[in-house]
């Protein structure tokens, strides 16, 4: 950390300021281009533009990169000529993970539109709530969550003719519904055609033209828009090439085809879009993709690992944990992986040396946001080890800020949330100029509500969260939102939510907190209803894993603010006093 003293002002006067910290590598040159242009236009590219980018782990599907290409800007010119798809237009996606998916994805934003990613886990009134905020003009999904997917499409006032259908089932059998491959301009484009691809005929300016808008669920339980710039997107996906892209090779290797990525994370998540999606497509990395939702499967990955000779994958921690415990592990060839990298939530220092030691591959962290286009640090496979417990340095051209309650900024060591200023940090919030102003700095830091610390190095240590969002598996889950539901509840008079840490799932789950009404018995069964009520009311990953505690009230401010660090220092001291697990 730097002091500025200007020596030629009196002793008694001088002013001593601590200065932003400033990413340690060198400044990048960020092209004035868009997202669609950055990946596919003209450039030196180190692999042929033949090589097969895209493969199902499961299924013999995969496309080539010249296809992706070819086929994308093939789907951008179906929107505009079949829906009359206008720059701005908006298209939403709920589906788990697809090959298909980043063709449409990038087709979207070759036709000047905007994509905005759903979790296919959300019930119809979540997917009702994105559509409607986003102003979206069609949903892409898949089959299976189709009856979902009219539902909130009919109750946003979206028509059936507006939602497609991606992956290897062609078509809806009641016809309300058409796989996207109708929409190609081309109809004759199959895996392997080359087209020449044009230009995109509406102008960009990727400074404030929006590029995603994903859905980031705040502690409010109103999710927010997070709008994403082309310069943005440009901007992460260069940064992140520049510190890993060097790690992981495109060509070479012992079938000539270079290192392949492992596709675990969800492409609705900027930290598999950004990481997984968009840099395999840029960097030339075969990705292999986990075709298909519901749980993660590790035997399922670890086959994939075996048979495509996997080098590396962005994992969350529940992964790790898996790689470091399950007997499964054991069972298969996994010679071929390099190195796992976690991130979407914290990771403890234990797993991290448990893999290690039954693996010997190295467990790198980094640490983003969707406000930050996913990656703010990361870690480089040869500092791992030395920096354990660190997620890393500053990506290129980000300036950082650890800042105590008064928004001082502290010094190395000391704790302090996180402000960051960057290329790639986000310009407000869709439709939310209050929430917006307040998540900025007057000098115009972002403020992550996360704490930090920073070592004499540079890297980054993650200590705390000082927003009151829960992470289920990386997933986010609002408290305020659980316990909207639960004051639905005709016995329920007051709650309170929290996260609690479960070590044996390495993540947190939600946990609530509840003051039954006057009369109504607590108990076991009674704590088993109420799970069971919110279970069929919430997304999977919202469920109150943590359980239903009984208490007498709910701690809260004088103005009536539900006070969850108070409760969280209570189940805490619970559970140093009872030994407890959770």
């Amino acid at each position: 950390m730097s002091l500025l003293i200007h020596s030629t002002i009196p002793a008694s006067l001088i002013i001593v300021a601590i200065m932003p910290y400033q990413s340690t590598f060198p400044p990048l040159d960020i092209p004035d281009v868009d997202l669609w242009t950055l990946i596919f236009g003209q450039r030196q590219r180190d692999f042929p533009l033949t090589k097969e980018i895209l493969i199902s782990a499961d299924t013999a599907r995969s496309y080539t990169w010249d296809y992706v290409r070819a086929a994308s800007a093939d789907f951008g010119r179906g929107l505009r000529s079949s829906w009359g798809w206008k720059k701005g237009d908006v298209l939403a996606f709920y589906t788990p993970n697809s090959i298909d998916t980043p063709i449409l994805t990038l087709g979207t934003l070759w036709a000047g539109g905007i994509v905005s990613p759903a979790n296919p886990l959300y019930t119809i009134d979540e997917l009702t709530f994105q559509l409607r905020d986003s102003g979206a003009k069609g949903l892409v999904t898949q089959l299976d969550y189709l009856p979902t997917a009219l539902a909130a499409a009919k109750k946003a006032g979206l028509p059936p003719n507006r939602i497609l259908l991606l992956g290897p089932q062609r078509d809806d059998p009641s016809g309300q519904a058409r796989h996207f491959s109708h929409l190609f301009h081309n109809p004759k484009t199959s895996p392997g055609t080359s087209h020449s691809p044009t230009p995109p005929m509406v102008p960009f300016h990727p400074r404030t033209d929006l590029a995603f808008l994903v859905y980031s669920s705040g502690t409010t339980g109103l999710p927010k828009g997070v709008g994403l710039t082309h310069h943005n997107m440009v901007s992460n996906l260069l940064q992140a090439s520049y510190v890993e892209g060097a790690q992981w090779r495109c060509r070479g290797g012992p079938d000539g085809q270079g290192d392949a990525q492992l596709a675990v994370l969800p492409f609705f998540h900027i930290f598999g879009l950004t990481c997984g999606l968009l840099m395999s497509l840029h960097e030339g990395w075969r990705l292999v993709v986990l075709e298909g939702g519901g749980k993660f499967d590790v035997e399922r990955a670890l086959a994939a690992i075996q048979k495509h000779r996997i080098a590396f994958a962005y994992v969350p921690p529940p992964v790790v944990l898996a790689f470091a415990k399950q007997e499964a592990v054991g069972r298969y060839d996994l010679s071929s992986l390099k190195c796992l990298h976690s991130g979407a939530a914290p990771l403890t220092r234990e797993l991290t040396e448990a893999v290690w030691k039954r693996l010997k591959v190295p467990v790198k962290q980094g640490y983003g946001l969707s406000e930050t286009s996913a990656v703010v640090c990361c870690q480089t496979v040869d500092e791992w080890a030395k920096f354990m417990g660190s997620v890393g340095k500053l990506m290129p051209g980000m300036e950082a800020r650890v800042v105590d309650e008064e928004g001082k900024e502290v010094e190395d060591g000391e704790p302090g949330e996180l402000w960051l200023k960057g290329p790639n940090v986000f310009p407000g919030y869709f439709k939310r100029p209050e929430l917006t102003k307040d998540a900025f700095s007057p000098d115009g830091f972002f403020k992550t509500g996360d704490v930090f610390r920073r070592d004499k190095h540079g890297n980054f240590y993650c200590v705390d969260r000082l927003k009151e969002l829960i992470k289920y598996n990386g997933y986010p889950v609002p408290p305020a939102e659980l316990e909207g539901v639960l004051l639905g509840h005709s016995e329920v008079a007051d709650v309170c939510v929290i996260g609690v840490e479960d070590p044996d799932k390495a993540t947190e789950v939600p946990r609530a907190y509840v003051v039954l009404r006057e009369g109504v018995v607590a108990g076991v069964g009674k704590a088993r209803e109420l799970e069971e009520w919110v279970a069929e009311r919430v997304a999977p990953h919202k469920r109150l894993r943590g359980g239903v505690c009984f208490v007498a009230k709910v701690p809260k401010s004088p103005s009536g603010k539900v006070l969850r660090r108070l409760m969280r220092e209570q189940a805490k001291k619970q559970r140093r006093m009872a030994g407890s697990k959770l």
